[in-house]
């Protein structure tokens, strides 16, 4: 027994001076700490190139502030494609710095909370069960707080949701004499104010301080990109491209190249890890849906102006089939229809008891793939005025000088005139699956400068829904429906001869 005692606390000595051995150099630490090669990590060897490049970079930094060669917090950025592992280096950064300097403070804030329970805090949760000093640490559903006995006090690392309004939530941060650590996850859409109030944790005197940001470029403004910018001197940068990280899915990458092009935004930022050349990567801004949201119509106005009906059709078991009427300015005043599991022949049937009761003068229905079925059956029931759109067709918008299209395909010139059409005075019902819709979308520019928007296959990575609602109410935007154009028989229609009329509504 006392033998047993013996080695167990030789067995503890050497981990404690292992730990102590890495205290300067998280790198080193992932490589000891974790069972490369074996169990769950069989076939990984250690960090990506680029993780460990971080790592070797936070330690560099360190041993010059510990030998006077420099001074200030480490503050290290980076800008990344989609898949390159930085949830895992997040987790190795945090169980480092609580378990070389058991005093540590931190603080870990993503742009939502979701990103930080089901991302950050569940890959916290893998690695934890995996490093050789998980018991150093107690893993709570918002902390990671230490248990080893030391003079300056347990330290904690906590979970903290940001809020613009709330940015006070950052400005304790302090701890004189030990470490800091703070880490900004999917930086690039936290807000200025969090940015600011996390500088005046940077302050403290003899305290190794931490500072990293981890993003998708996709936005050109905001502290994120700063970082890369006006502020590049205060900060060491780095940007990885999915394509050069072992475990990244190459197949879907080069997917994303053939559809929207090697230097086009998209891949830009979700493949290069590099900043989009438009501003920001969301189409339509949440303040503009808003207003539309609220802007009170007179009953009076548009009322003349020809009735427009979009349908989108469903594609897969989880999207919907949408049908939005608009009259002008006003996309109110008709309830949008949404139907999931609806098949083709029982969608058509009912786009034509609605068109049969308001004669709208032009239906535009999504002609994509299955969609094509839908315009054939409306058409065979002799609903008039029935053009199917094909959403990559080319667009007809061109630039001022005549020289290129605006758009890169029909879709993107939809939502450009639906975009418009906001600005221009649109009114939209209170439907928060319709806001979602609209502000979810992203874009970009080709290699040729032409707009072209993120695909709804796409935007199902990124955990958003089908924008269907949006796409059926940027169709009615596809053409221009002269005023003139009207229904002959808005319920019935003859045919074969005088004597007998066929009522659609008896075949639906």
């Amino acid at each position: 027994m006392a033998k047993a005692r013996t080695k167990e606390a030789d067995t503890q000595r050497l981990r404690l001076q292992s730990v102590e051995a890495v205290r300067l150099d998280p790198l080193g630490f992932v490589r000891w700490a974790f069972p490369w090669g074996d169990g769950p990590l069989a076939g990984h060897d250690g960090p990506e190139a680029w993780q460990a490049d971080v790592l070797r970079e936070i330690g560099r930094q360190l041993r010059a502030n510990a030998q006077g060669e420099r001074s200030g917090p480490v503050r290290i950025a980076v800008a990344s494609g989609h898949g390159v592992g930085k949830s895992a280096l997040v987790a190795w950064l945090l169980l480092w710095a609580s378990a070389t300097v058991p005093s540590t403070r931190g603080v870990v804030t993503a742009n939502t909370e979701t990103q930080l329970k089901t991302k950050t805090w569940v890959e916290l949760g893998k690695w934890h069960g995996l490093v050789t000093t998980g018991d150093f640490n107690e893993l709570g559903a918002t902390s990671l707080a230490s248990v080893l006995p030391v003079p300056e006090g347990a330290g904690r690392i906590d979970l903290v949701p940001w809020a613009a309004h709330n940015a006070e939530a950052f400005a304790g941060l302090h701890n004189k004499g030990s470490r800091i650590l703070v880490v900004f996850d999917e930086a690039s859409a936290i807000a200025d104010a969090i940015w600011e109030t996390a500088e005046g944790a940077m302050t403290d005197a003899d305290t190794e301080i931490i500072w990293i940001a981890f993003g998708n470029p996709t936005r050109t403004s905001g502290r994120f990109f700063e970082c890369f910018n006006r502020f590049r001197e205060n900060w060491h940068t780095r940007q990885v491209d999915s394509r050069e990280v072992s475990l990244t899915d190459k197949q879907q990458l080069a997917r994303w190249v053939a559809d929207y092009g090697e230097d086009s935004d998209f891949v830009r930022v979700r493949v290069r890890g590099q900043f989009p050349r438009a501003g920001t990567m969301q189409f339509i801004d949440g303040e503009r849906v808003q207003q539309a949201m609220t802007r009170i119509l007179d009953p009076a106005t548009d009322t003349s102006l020809p009735l427009v009906m979009g349908v989108d059709v469903a594609r897969f078991g989880d999207d919907r089939s949408v049908i939005v009427l608009r009259r002008g300015r006003d996309a109110r005043s008709f309830a949008i229809e949404k139907h999931r599991g609806m098949d083709l022949m029982t969608l058509a049937g009912r786009v034509a008891e609605i068109a049969f009761a308001h004669g709208p003068a032009a239906i535009f229905v999504d002609e994509t793939g299955l969609g094509a079925g839908v315009v054939d059956r409306l058409r065979q029931l002799g609903v008039q005025h029935v053009q199917g759109v094909n959403f990559g067709a080319s667009a007809a918008r061109w630039d001022g000088d005549g020289a290129k299209s605006l758009y890169a395909n029909k879709r993107a010139e939809m939502w450009g005139n639906l975009k418009d059409w906001l600005k221009a005075g649109g009114a939209l019902p209170d439907d928060p699956e319709l806001r979602a819709d609209l502000t979810g979308v992203e874009y970009g520019y080709t290699g040729t400068g032409e707009i072209q928007l993120e695909k709804k296959e796409d935007m199902k990575k990124r955990g958003l829904a089908s924008p269907d609602i949006g796409d059926a109410l940027a169709l009615t935007f596809a053409h221009p429906v002269p005023a003139n154009w009207g229904w002959d028989a808005p319920m019935k229609v003859r045919i074969l001869d005088e004597d007998h009329e066929y009522d659609f509504f008896h075949d639906l």
